[in-house]
């Protein structure tokens, strides 16, 4: 579980640096005039985000079921080893 903690740091560092180039596009954006204001930008940016943690959490929750079934296959392979000896 130790190898994969820097695995997950390395997503939510770049959430953080995303969520802030979003925050500047926008402000940038509604500064030089566009249409689309900055509220609507700022709106669909936390539902992305919110989007992109539930994501996350699914995948991690997968990465999970996947180590266990790993985890259970190699316990297996070591049972059969012994019943055959």
């Amino acid at each position: 579980s130790t190898a994969n903690a820097p695995e997950d740091d390395v997503p939510n560092r770049y959430s953080r640096t995303d969520r802030t180039t979003y925050s500047r596009y926008s402000r940038d954006a509604n500064s030089s005039g566009s249409s689309v204001p900055s509220n609507a930008l700022e709106k669909r940016i936390e539902e992305l985000e919110r989007e992109l943690a539930k994501e996350r959490q699914e995948n991690a929750r997968l990465m999970k079921m996947t180590q266990d079934k790993e985890e259970l296959i190699g316990k297996l392979k070591e049972e059969i080893d012994l019943l055959n000896r």
